[in-house]
C-alpha cells in the first residue's frame, strides 16, 4: 500500500501534472514501461497496464495457499472481501454485500437473467458488447427471453427517446451500456432511462465496463436494479475480476439459479437441508467454489484508481483526448461525433480499421479495431509526446489506406 499512496501524495491536489506523473506515477509501472520502450500504447481501453505490485500481490495469494494449505481459504475471502468494497466504494454501491463477485461481466448478467421463472421480454441495444449480445441472443435461441432491439442513428449514436420509444414494447429487463465499447458514446440520459423503465415496471441492468474507473459512477443516483464490469481495462487488473451490482430492492425480492454452495448461509459448516436456503444479501448470489488469484491480481489497480480519484482521471483524460483530437483535426482525420459526450477514448470510423491496426503496430503504436471503427486511448502513463507522435502516424497510416 505505501508505494501507491506514497505515489500519490506526491502528486499533490489539483489537476494532475506530466512532470509529476512521469517522476511519482511511472515507477510504479516500471515493468510495464520497460518492456518495448519506444511503443506508444494506445489500448488502453481494451486491456489496461499492470502496476508492478500486482505480482506481489499474486505472491501473497500463493504464499497462503504454500504456508497454510487449506487454512489459506480465511485470507482468501479476506481478500474477495477486500474487492467487493474497493468495487462498491468505486461505484458508490450502499453497502460491499451488493457487489457480487463474478470472472466475466457476462456471468453477471447470466445471473439476472436466470432469476426469472418464465420466459421475459429483454429490451437492448444493437451496441451492446459481443459476450453480452451472444449471450442474449443465446437465450433468446432456447426461448428463455424475447429480444426487443434499439439501433443506433445514423451517426452510430443513441438518444433518450431511442429508449423510451422502446419501451413501448413493455419489457420486463432493459440492458444497456453507460458507456458504448465501439464507439465510446457516454450516454448521460441514463438516468432518465433508467427512472422511464422502472415506472413501466421494468428492471434495468447497466454495462458498466468501459465508464468504471473512467468517469465517476455513482449507481445509486442511477438507481439501476443491477450494473455488470470488471477490472480488465481501466481498472489495469486483468482478466477474471468481474462483479455484478445487486440494488439492495433485488437482494431481496429475487433469487438466480446461478448459485452454488458458497451461497449458503455457512458455507464451511457443511450442514445439509432439504431446501436451498442462501445467506441473506449478495452472499446468496454466489455460487460455487469460487477462482481467488483474480481478485488479488486486480487489488492494486483498484487502489491506484481510487487514491488518485476518478474525477481527477477524467479530466486528465479529457485535456489527453481533447488535444489528440485536436492534432488528428489538424492532419486531416475527423473523429466520430467529436462534440458528442464520450468515455475515455476516441473512435475514427474508416473501412480501413484493421488494416490501420496492423499498419500502426508495425510504426511502434498499438491501438484497435471493433468493425469500421478504430479506437485509442491514451492514459495516465501517455507522455504529451507519444499523443503528438501517434496523431503523425495515425494520420500517415489512415492515408496509406486509402491509396
Amino acid at each position: 500500500m505505501d508505494d501507491i499512496t506514497t505515489a500519490v501524495a506526491a502528486l499533490g491536489p489539483g489537476p494532475l501534472q506530466d512532470t509529476l506523473l512521469r517522476r511519482c506515477v511511472d515507477p510504479l509501472f516500471s515493468r510495464v514501461l520497460g518492456t518495448n520502450p519506444g511503443t506508444i500504447y494506445l489500448a488502453n481501453h481494451s486491456l489496461g497496464r499492470p502496476l508492478d505490485r500486482m505480482q506481489a500481490d499474486l505472491e501473497r495469494y500463493t504464499a497462503a495457499w504454500y504456508d497454510n494449505l487449506g487454512g489459506a481459504w480465511e485470507e482468501w475471502l479476506a481478500e474477495v472481501g477486500a474487492f467487493r468494497a474497493n468495487v462498491g466504494a468505486l461505484i458508490n454501491a450502499p453497502k460491499p454485500g451488493c457487489i457480487v463477485p463474478k470472472t466475466s461481466a457476462g456471468q453477471g448478467l447470466r445471473a439476472v437473467l436466470n432469476c426469472f421463472d418464465r420466459p421475459i421480454r429483454v429490451l437492448t441495444t444493437r451496441s451492446e458488447f459481443d459476450s453480452i449480445d451472444f449471450l442474449l441472443k443465446s437465450f433468446a435461441g432456447r426461448g428463455r427471453v424475447e429480444l426487443q432491439w434499439i439501433a443506433p442513428r445514423a451517426n452510430r449514436l443513441y438518444g433518450e427517446e431511442d429508449f423510451i420509444d422502446g419501451l413501448g414494447q413493455k419489457p420486463d429487463l432493459v440492458v444497456f451500456s453507460l458507456v458504448f465499447y465501439d464507439t465510446g458514446q457516454w450516454l448521460q440520459d441514463a438516468a432518465a432511462i433508467v427512472h422511464a423503465a422502472r415506472e413501466q415496471g421494468a428492471c434495468v441492468l447497466l454495462d458498466l465496463y468501459h465508464a468504471a474507473g473512467a468517469l465517476p459512477v455513482d449507481v445509486q443516483s442511477l438507481d439501476v436494479d443491477f450494473a455488470i464490469g470488471g477490472s480488465y481495462k481501466y481498472l489495469r487488473g486483468g482478466p477474471g475480476a468481474a462483479w455484478l451490482y445487486v440494488h439492495p430492492r433485488r437482494l431481496a425480492t429475487m433469487r438466480t439459479l446461478d448459485t452454488g454452495w458458497f451461497a449458503r448461509p455457512e458455507p464451511f459448516n457443511f450442514t445439509r437441508a432439504e431446501e436451498a436456503r442462501v445467506a441473506a444479501g449478495g452472499d446468496g448470489w454466489l455460487e460455487s467454489t469460487p477462482a481467488i488469484a483474480p481478485f488479488y491480481q486486480a487489488h492494486a489497480g483498484l487502489e491506484f484508481t481510487r487514491a488518485i480519484g476518478v474525477e481527477r482521471l477524467r479530466a486528465h483524460s479529457l485535456a489527453q483526448c481533447a488535444r489528440l483530437q485536436d492534432l488528428l483535426a489538424a492532419n486531416g482525420v475527423k473523429t466520430l461525433s467529436p462534440g458528442a459526450p464520450r468515455g475515455a477514448f476516441l473512435a475514427i470510423r474508416t473501412p480501413q480499421a484493421r488494416d490501420c491496426v496492423r499498419r500502426l503496430e508495425e510504426a511502434g503504436v498499438v491501438c484497435d479495431a471493433r468493425g469500421d471503427i478504430l479506437r485509442v486511448c491514451p492514459d495516465v502513463l501517455t507522455k504529451p509526446q507519444e499523443i503528438e507522435d501517434a496523431a503523425r502516424l495515425i494520420s500517415l497510416a489512415l492515408s496509406a489506406g486509402s491509396k
